[in-house]
């Protein structure tokens, strides 16, 4: 009997697999048909969002849980400018996604004849996004193009790609189309850079360390690190949780002028894995950020490296590698931490940071915080809402990639709930739980369905101030009349109800902890913020 040879969709299913995904995000149509064919007999499960804009983020949400990346399978067209403003978030939080798409019959690409799904330049409009975008066009080459898809995903800094596949090319056969993982290997620190890092460090007084997202799967090396050194550490809105528990976290944004004054007091500041953003270091936009004393900057992207504070020492390294090396020659800058004032530099600077908030923007932190004594194994993902906010700027997190959301950078709204539900999908046991406003809420409401058709295990927090509250704020003190800022909300626990979700209203703390720990998920809960009106 012969076995009959495996068409591109099937064999790239397989090949899927062999790379060790085990979820993709998708929506399916005439278009991508045939990247289904493999798909129900296969060990991948399929998630099916209600807007591809859903598959993106729950692919990002996955993808910051797990390590991996979030795989998404689209239609052409209308599929792909959908998924352009996820894809958008994850290339500024550098997040692994894969997105697979199909695109229109080969001979007729450029042709502009009005065929379904069509677009000028489909792939152009990916590359602008995308960190790599590549057509397929021969069935042979598949192996090779997945390969280099993943390969650029992992070896530098995380970011989406993208493979389109015309809807004639999906149906030929795949044989010889062979596939091996790409091996990896860390970017390593240069011998003179380790050796100029040492000797900085070996020289320092006071140093600190200000670590950005790049340092997340690194966090046990930089906890090392960090104590033999006797650095505080100040942790960006992504890196939150790396130094959980510890005394020497520093978890606050330095736009505050109390972390700011920390890093002014230091006599060395190793960035380590942050690009230093305006939306982390200077979200109020006021200018002063400044680091006065030497700093050391490490990165995988060289790029980088020339944005923002000039460094005295730049490393284009893998992190994780560049902690490794440095702690394998520690007995050449390590510190006798005994009596050091490293601790108490730390603890000041929290409770200074605190004490910066105000009483509005500590009731929300202690909101957060109540969240993890609800559920202490939780994720938060949030979206752009007041909660939010508050704990971008302070919040202590329980471990790495617990805290995360779109409030900064690309700055997104709509991200939370589809986040949500794919970082519930990629840790199974550990709730999720997203903040979301009554107006971002909106944007991705539909994805009710998916947590229920996926039974995720998340919450879904509305913080109802019945319109865009921060936006409101910033046009009055802009002496402008507010307009449009009032959109209408909707009924959320009638909305939960329609799709067959157990829902609450709460206000206050206590009612909220109440709520997540007695409501069955996935849930919604909606907060009722009396301040406004």
């Amino acid at each position: 009997m012969t076995v009959p040879t495996p068409t591109v969709g099937e064999a790239l299913v397989s090949m899927l697999e062999q790379a060790g995904v085990d979820t993709v995000f998708g929506i399916p149509g005439v278009h991508t048909i045939e990247l289904y064919r493999g798909l129900a007999a296969s060990t991948i499960r399929h998630i099916t969002p209600r807007h591809e804009q859903g598959a993106g983020f729950m692919a990002d949400g996955y993808a910051r849980v797990t390590g991996r990346p979030g795989v998404c399978f689209l239609i052409t067209g209308p599929g792909v400018t959908n998924v352009l403003t996820a894809m958008a978030q994850a290339r500024a939080d550098s997040i692994p996604m894969l997105v697979i798409s199909g695109v229109n019959a080969a001979a007729t690409l450029g042709l502009g004849h009005g065929h379904l799904h069509e677009l000028p330049d489909q792939a152009g409009l990916m590359r602008s996004v995308a960190l790599w975008s590549h057509t397929l066009t021969d069935p042979a080459q598949l192996g090779e193009v997945m390969a280099q898809a993943f390969s650029v995903m992992t070896s530098g800094r995380p970011g989406p790609v993208h493979i389109e596949i015309p809807t004639d090319v999906m149906k030929l056969s795949a044989s010889g189309a062979g596939f091996e993982m790409p091996v990896i290997t860390a970017l390593q620190a240069s011998v003179e850079d380790l050796a100029a890092a040492t000797q900085l460090c070996a020289a320092s007084k006071q140093p600190v360390i200000l670590a950005g997202g790049g340092a997340v799967r690194s966090a046990q090396a930089l906890r090392s690190f960090a104590e033999m050194l006797g650095a505080p550490v100040v942790s960006t809105i992504n890196a939150r949780g790396i130094m959980a528990g510890h005394p020497l976290d520093v978890p606050a944004s330095p736009s505050l002028d109390s972390v700011r004054e920390l890093l002014n007091q230091s006599d060395l500041v190793l960035a380590l894995g942050t690009e230093l953003g305006p939306t982390d270091i200077d979200m109020y936009e006021n200018g002063g950020f400044t680091l006065p004393g030497i700093l050391i900057r490490v990165d995988i992207d060289p790029a980088k490296l020339k944005h923002g504070a000039e460094p005295a020492l730049a490393i284009n390294a893998d992190l994780g590698a560049f902690l490794t090396s440095m702690l394998g020659s520690s007995e050449t800058w390590a510190k006798d931490t005994t009596g050091s004032d490293a601790v108490k530099r730390a603890a000041t600077a929290r409770k200074s940071a605190l004490s910066e908030l105000g009483d509005t923007y500590l009731e929300l932190v202690a909101m957060v915080q109540e969240i993890w004594r609800s559920l202490p194994d939780a994720t938060i993902v949030g979206d752009s809402t007041q909660m939010v906010y508050a704990g971008n700027m302070y919040v202590e997190a329980p471990r790495p990639a617990s805290w995360f959301n779109s409030a900064t950078g690309y700055g997104t709204l709509g991200y939370a709930a589809p986040a949500a539900i794919g970082a519930a999908l990629g840790h199974p046991g550990r709730p999720t739980v997203a903040i979301l406003g009554d107006g971002g809420f909106q944007f991705t409401l539909a994805e009710l369905g998916s947590a229920r058709d996926c039974n995720a295990d998340a919450a879904f927090v509305v913080w109802n101030n019945s319109g865009y509250m921060e936006i409101e704020t910033s046009m009055l003190s802009a002496d402008i009349t507010p307009i449009g800022v009032t959109p209408s909300a909707p009924d959320f626990c009638a909305i939960a109800t329609a799709f067959g979700l157990p829902s609450r209203q709460v206000s206050g703390a206590a009612e909220l902890a109440e709520a997540l720990s007695t409501l069955p998920r996935p849930c919604v809960i909606e907060y009722l913020d009396n301040r406004k009106g």
